[in-house]
């Protein structure tokens, strides 16, 4: 529980689901955690609430991380509210489950804007940040990156850019004593798959089937896994895929 006190993190897209769970596991672990979102103020803020009513601290900023000026303003307020960066966890994406035939040219680069475009802003952005002491990020992916499902291709493949953009920046960055690792989730009972319909249907059924572990993950499943990452028990792992999906492949 202390190996990873008083450090500060700044986790994208973490107003719910997985972005939520990683920020509440940080938390408890000691981490100081800035929370970004887009839209859902509401949501981020009832995040933060809930870790402050457990005795951690967090904040929910605002920024639209596919815009350079608004990534910029985002590390500068996390800078000037906790004076430090340890740990950027690029988790803010978009995938709207569209079939080859009906994705619009909008919806692409929507997805490819956010997924691709904000990953690299941000991890760029940190750069400035992160002390001679070096830092850790991490990049969600998806296992979908190597087995994508129906009507999830653009999706897909932005996971599997970032899978590559990982190995690059291990590689350009170990230098700075920064590791960059992918964390590859399966299938995770989020807003997103009750908003979809895909929770307690045949397609919620079929994952259950197919995941070894027989359930749909938590959150707080990925928080775990991300803790881990971040943590010193990682120091010698960097540029790698870990994946935390009960089996599923």
């Amino acid at each position: 529980m202390e190996k990873l006190k008083n450090k500060v993190a700044l986790i994208t897209g973490a107003s719910k689901g997985i972005g939520a769970g990683i920020a509440k596991e940080f938390a408890l672990q000691g981490v100081r955690v800035v929370l970004n979102y887009n839209q859902d103020s509401i949501g981020a803020n009832e995040t933060v609430k809930e870790i402050e009513n457990h005795g951690g601290e967090a904040i929910a900023l605002q920024g639209d991380i596919s815009k350079a000026d608004e990534v910029e303003r985002l590390f500068l307020e996390t800078q000037n509210v906790f004076g430090r960066l340890d740990i950027l966890v690029n988790n803010a994406g978009v995938f709207p489950p569209n079939s080859l035939g009906s994705f619009s040219e909008i919806d692409f680069y929507r997805t490819i804007n956010t997924n691709i475009l904000g990953n690299i802003l941000c991890t760029k952005e940190s750069l400035k940040y992160f002390s001679a002491l070096g830092g850790s990020i991490i990049n969600l992916t998806s296992v979908q990156s190597k087995n994508p499902i129906p009507e999830m291709a653009v999706y897909a493949s932005t996971k599997g850019a970032i899978e590559v953009l990982t190995m690059a920046y291990a590689k350009e960055l170990a230098a700075k004593n920064i590791r960059v690792n992918a964390l590859a989730p399966g299938a995770v009972e989020t807003e997103g798959t009750h908003t979809r319909g895909w929770f307690k249907s045949d397609f919620h059924k079929q994952i259950e089937r197919m995941t070894p572990l027989g359930r749909m993950g938590q959150p707080a499943d990925i928080g775990k896994v991300a803790a881990f990452l971040a943590s010193d028990d990682a120091l010698w792992i960097t540029g790698e895929r870990i994946t935390a999906s009960g089996g599923l492949h």
